[in-house]
């Protein structure tokens, strides 16, 4: 995982003097490189101390080494992206639409890249074969999550699989509670800790069922309580209201959930993707 990554991931659970120096460094790691430990925790409106303890929740024993990986990373993408202008920093004001476009494509690129890359598929399997097996399999999500559990459901059903995205926490819990054969449950939350869609997981769990989470954080309450958890690598724009990454990186892992349950039963698939496309055709565009 990429230190912003690690950062974006990490923030949400950190104490407000911690939390000060995360939101810093997302808006602009260049502070890092820029500004001595002091310089920093000032800016931060933080302690010296803080400021230690922000690099050692994110895996660095001090600031120096911090400032060492984060220059590099800067420098790796900075050549990596360049011809997308400006990566790394913030959608502004002044910025004209072409260039707020590249700056999003570049942190949507960057997100897919970095989810596949460090995708454990030891994990990835476990889950595709529970859902080969399975007699249903339930998907909920809340917000932007929610669209991507009905993209996962429609493509599922696409190909013959009782696949069904839950569109409310009632019915989402209703239908976790009831018993039906072999169920796989899948959650999604970018932050993993929307609290409806932990419920949904343990009243799944509770059943029986074998339950999967999709989230960008290792030690969220809904990655803890899932058999298998996927994980994404985001970093999030200012807009970050409209999870339009994080989104782009869940739909990468489903895409990758559904790969794998296709070629489970290759060729069923592929003749139920010729019947349903031929049979849609008729109603036209």
């Amino acid at each position: 995982m990429s230190i912003q990554s690690t950062i974006e991931a990490a923030a949400s659970t950190m104490p407000p003097s911690l939390a000060r120096v995360a939101a810093a460094v997302r808006e602009n790691p260049s502070l890092v490189i820029d500004k001595t430990i002091s310089e920093l925790a000032a800016e931060c409106r933080t302690s010296v101390a803080s400021v230690v303890r922000f690099c050692r929740a994110i895996g660095f024993t001090g600031y120096a080494p911090l400032r060492m990986a984060l220059a590099t990373e800067l420098g790796k993408e900075a050549a990596q992206f360049s011809a997308r202008g400006a990566y790394g920093s913030e959608i502004s004001d002044e910025d004209t639409l072409p260039e707020a476009v590249s700056k999003l494509a570049a942190l949507e690129l960057l997100a897919i890249e970095e989810t596949v890359g460090q995708l454990d598929f030891a994990v990835l399997s476990a889950a595709v074969e529970a859902m080969d097996r399975a007699d249903r399999i339930l998907l909920y999500g809340i917000g932007a999550s929610q669209f991507v559990a009905e993209d996962l459901a429609h493509k599922l059903l696409r190909v013959g699989r009782n696949a069904h995205a839950l569109a409310d926490p009632h019915e989402a819990i209703a239908a976790a509670v009831l018993p039906v054969g072999r169920t796989v449950a899948i959650g999604f939350s970018h932050a993993g800790s929307t609290i409806e869609t932990v419920r949904f997981l343990e009243a799944a769990s509770a059943t029986g069922a074998t339950t999967v989470a999709v989230t960008s954080a290792k030690d969220s309450p809904l990655a803890q309580v899932a058999d298998h958890a996927l994980f994404t690598e985001v970093r999030e724009s200012t807009f970050r209201a409209g999870a339009m990454v994080s989104r782009i990186a869940q739909l990468a892992l489903v895409d990758c959930l559904f790969i794998g349950v296709a070629k489970q039963r290759y060729a069923e698939t592929v003749d139920a993707l010729h019947r349903t496309r031929d049979a849609t055709r008729l109603l036209g565009d």
